[in-house]
């Protein structure tokens, strides 16, 4: 299931979102792709592949802490 994330901060003209999502990649690891930018638009991505899903989920839960400690709130879809 994907982590969607948002930091809005008004005074600051600042509406970001963060998303993170696990996916098979095609030989039998793991990718994680991160998405962010601007609310509104597609933003940028990333894709960094791992070899087990063990090591995708603990890089996947560091990202979500370190974005916490910046403001960013976790926001169901």
């Amino acid at each position: 299931m994907p982590v969607h994330l948002e930091h809005r901060d008004v005074k600051a003209n600042c509406f970001r979102f963060y998303r993170l999502d696990l996916q098979p990649s095609l030989f039998g690891g793991c990718s994680l792709l991160r998405q962010w930018g601007r609310i509104g638009t597609w933003g940028r991505q990333t894709i960094s592949l791992f070899e087990t899903w063990d090591a995708a989920e603990t890089e996947r839960a560091s990202l979500v802490k370190l974005k916490s400690r910046r403001g960013y709130i976790e926001v169901s879809s």
